[in-house]
């Protein structure tokens, strides 16, 4: 199944500026590793407020249990909300046309 998930951060106030690029730099590994194992497969930037830390991803799982396994190991997780939206097949789906 594939997943989008919309993924809001908020950052604890007086947390520091080293905290925040540890956790942005574990996140971007952890990413690495899920895009490989194929649980992540697209990350996009939506329009962001002014300070807003907001991300929508395309993820790739068994089914919603495995999503949440996945989910809970990236470390931005702890700062994160994640409103995750199922997706099923579309018969007009143009890259159904071309499997």
């Amino acid at each position: 199944m594939e997943f989008l998930v919309d993924m809001v951060t908020t950052v604890p106030a007086g947390t520091s500026e080293a905290e925040v690029d540890d956790i942005r730099a574990r996140e971007a590994a952890n990413s690495a590793k899920l895009a490989d194992r194929g649980h992540l497969l697209r990350l996009w930037r939506p329009p962001l407020a002014p300070g807003e830390w907001r991300t929508w991803g395309l993820f790739r799982a068994d089914d919603a249990d495995q999503l949440e396994q996945v989910l809970a190991t990236m470390p931005l997780r702890a700062w994160r909300h994640d409103t995750v939206t199922p997706l099923s097949p579309h018969p007009n789906d143009p890259a159904l046309r071309n499997s």
